[in-house]
């Protein structure tokens, strides 16, 4: 098999390890790749590193050993404004809570990515914006602040403002954690269709047994370490 550009994965953890400074280790020597098009679950107990492993992928926390690699690129030569501007362009986050700004409509809470990257001119974000609602079924509630919308509706807004950025990897922390079962299983779909159709890379982190069989790979943690890394059996 060719090592050559064609060939590198989307995102690569080399050996990664995260230390708190009081000596808690929260992942311990993680290496992981992920090619495009891939539907990954994160899964484990409850304090096995999900989430901490989640935060040094999408690169909102640095390893204290190892190095992360996005599209090729060494994150650990960039400073604090750069890894900002890379999650802006190339990352998607979504999280147990929306976070979506109760002060602003539901197309306000969407075009907020779309107007910090700044590559949109006012008209061209607002269209991508309401493209994406139409998308997710959102577009008759784009004017309704997020106290008006459901649940689910909530965290569908929310993964629209994710895709805002055209992002190459989208990665979720719990994100059906406070949906009932109709509205979990919607939340996969959307993420099912954003792999096969759209070839994106979606990374969940899930303790929802009956959702990560969804996905098409499981990566196990225990104590801060993989300990299962394959294809999704049922």
């Amino acid at each position: 098999m060719s090592d050559g550009p064609a060939e590198a994965p989307l995102l690569a953890a080399e050996r990664v390890t995260r230390t708190l400074p009081e000596g808690v280790t929260l992942v311990a020597d993680i290496s992981l790749r992920l090619a495009r098009g891939e539907f990954v679950a994160i899964t484990g107990p409850s304090g096995s590193g999900k989430s901490s492993l989640l935060y040094l992928l999408g690169l909102l926390d640095r390893p204290t050993e190892g190095r992360v690699l996005l599209e090729g690129r060494d994150t650990a030569e960039l400073d604090a404004e750069e890894l900002a501007a890379l999650r802006l362009s190339r990352l998607g986050f979504v999280f147990q809570f929306h976070f979506l700004l109760p002060e602003f409509s539901t197309l306000d809470n969407v075009l907020i990515p779309i107007r910090r990257l700044g590559r949109l001119g006012a008209a061209a974000a607002r269209a991508r914006a309401m493209d994406l609602l139409a998308a997710l079924g959102l577009d008759a509630a784009a004017a309704k602040l997020p106290e008006q919308l459901s649940g689910g509706m909530r965290q569908r807004a929310a993964i629209a403002r994710a895709l805002a950025n055209d992002p190459a990897l989208i990665l979720a922390d719990e994100p059906t954690g406070n949906l009932d079962t109709r509205n979990a299983a919607a939340v996969f779909d959307i993420f099912e269709r954003l792999v096969r159709e759209e070839g994106r890379t979606v990374v969940v982190v899930t303790h929802d047994s009956d959702l990560a069989r969804r996905t098409f790979r499981r990566v196990h943690l225990v104590d801060g370490r993989v300990v299962r890394d394959g294809p999704t059996t049922g």
